[in-house]
């Protein structure tokens, strides 16, 4: 599940975790990855404000590990036009946050996430399952978020980099 996380002004912040809904479950054991994010949120000072999930069973129980792994105490919002989505689906649920929330983290799937933060950043990263994204913004409100709103790739953590 790889994870965006986005911040805009002075801390709006989009952090995201992609599942790729190919990959069979099965095969995956995601806890300690999950673990290590939920520190790494806490350590990094990059506790989200909100949690913004695909329905998708993985993705919401990849949001929940996450939550409580970090210490996050609020509400988990799931959102199914995510599953399976294009960049277009996500900045319309990006559209509808409140301002009051700066910091936001975004489980999502594969390639959409990849394609979103290849958008705000002009970087391709590959977003493996179980990465992490920490994408900042110099905007005032969400709502300017659109295709052309660059920010800057903060971080990025993958599976492979936590042992």
């Amino acid at each position: 599940m790889p994870v965006l996380y986005l911040s805009a002004h002075l801390l709006f912040e989009f952090l995201t975790t992609t599942f790729n809904y190919w990959v069979n479950d099965h095969d995956n054991n995601l806890n300690y990855e999950i673990i290590t994010y939920g520190e790494i949120l806490r350590s990094e000072h990059l506790m989200p404000e909100a949690i913004i999930s695909s329905t998708a069973a993985r993705a919401h129980a990849t949001a929940e590990a996450v939550a409580k792994a970090s210490g996050y105490k609020g509400r988990i919002a799931l959102n199914r036009s995510l599953y399976a989505a294009g960049p277009e689906a996500y900045l319309k649920v990006l559209h509808e946050l409140s301002d009051h929330y700066k910091r936001v983290l975004v489980v999502g799937h594969n390639p959409g996430l990849e394609e979103l933060l290849e958008m705000f950043t002009d970087e391709t990263q590959l977003m493996p399952t179980c990465t992490l994204a920490h994408v900042k913004f110099s905007i005032d409100s969400w709502i300017e978020l659109d295709y052309k709103t660059k920010g800057q790739l903060a971080g990025i953590w993958q599976s492979r980099d936590l042992s």
